[in-house]
């Protein structure tokens, strides 16, 4: 069952609002361009509860864009996800076992997500002054019966990742499909918030201050998961390391 913003600001229930035609209908004509108002409303979302979850919200061109990217894809391109950057990379499967492979910019699809990424940087620096220096972000294919278990992003003093955005690339999610992204609001929070991972929601949360996991799906399930980031890097040490 669905539930609406305000209920699920009291973190106590699924989001899932499928797309109707309707909102299929609003979506047609939205572009890069005009994501002005989504990016206010997402501001006003982290300045008051340090989230935002936004059904059917990426501009719909640029979301059938990408999951057409994603479908082309050969599954060489992908490989499996780790904890930790650069020398610290450590593979675990009991903590994680989705696959990713890095956004650069090499590919149409990726310019396109990146340019509307660099969008909402420069909106959430003017509106709420984070200082936001730069964005990266990676494909994530979770297989049936992946998961990634409660987490951070940043931990807490280690002011590099600000911000996560995960965005959803899966048409025709239900939840009988699973797979939910869970946000816990503290570290005491045992039931969270479930959002489906359908085509076009987008979650944004501070790094810092939100556990999260992956549920494990029962088909195939396709995000992006992404970071802005402040500028950590000092006395020639590159930050994030390449």
């Amino acid at each position: 069952m669905s539930i609406s913003i305000s209920e699920l600001a009291l973190g106590n229930g699924v989001l899932s609002l499928p797309v109707s035609g309707q909102e299929i209908a609003g979506r047609e004509g939205s572009s890069c361009e005009d994501s002005s108002l989504l990016f206010e409303s997402m501001a006003e979302d982290l300045q008051n509860q340090g989230y935002s979850i936004k059904p059917a919200a990426l501009p719909l061109a640029l979301s059938i864009q990408l999951q057409a990217h994603l479908q082309a894809m050969q599954a060489a391109q992908f490989s499996q996800a780790g904890i930790g950057r650069g020398d610290e990379l450590t593979v675990s499967q009991f903590v994680r076992k989705d696959e990713i492979c890095w956004i650069n910019g090499e590919s149409e699809a990726g310019r396109a997500w990146l340019a509307w990424a660099e969008q909402l940087r420069q909106f959430l620096n003017r509106q709420l002054y984070l200082g936001l220096f730069s964005f990266e972000s990676h494909f994530a294919h979770y297989r049936p019966g992946d998961f990634y278990k409660r987490h951070v992003d940043a931990f807490k003093g280690e002011a590099n990742r600000v911000l996560s955005m995960v965005t959803y690339l899966n048409p025709g999610w239900t939840q009988d499909d699973a797979g939910e992204l869970v946000l816990y609001q503290n570290d005491h929070d045992q039931q969270g918030i479930k959002v489906t991972p359908l085509l076009g929601t987008i979650a944004l949360f501070l790094s810092e201050d939100f556990p999260h996991e992956v549920l494990p799906a029962l088909r195939d399930r396709y995000s992006i998961a992404g970071w802005f980031r402040v500028n950590a890097s000092i006395n020639g040490r590159v930050d994030p390391p390449r």
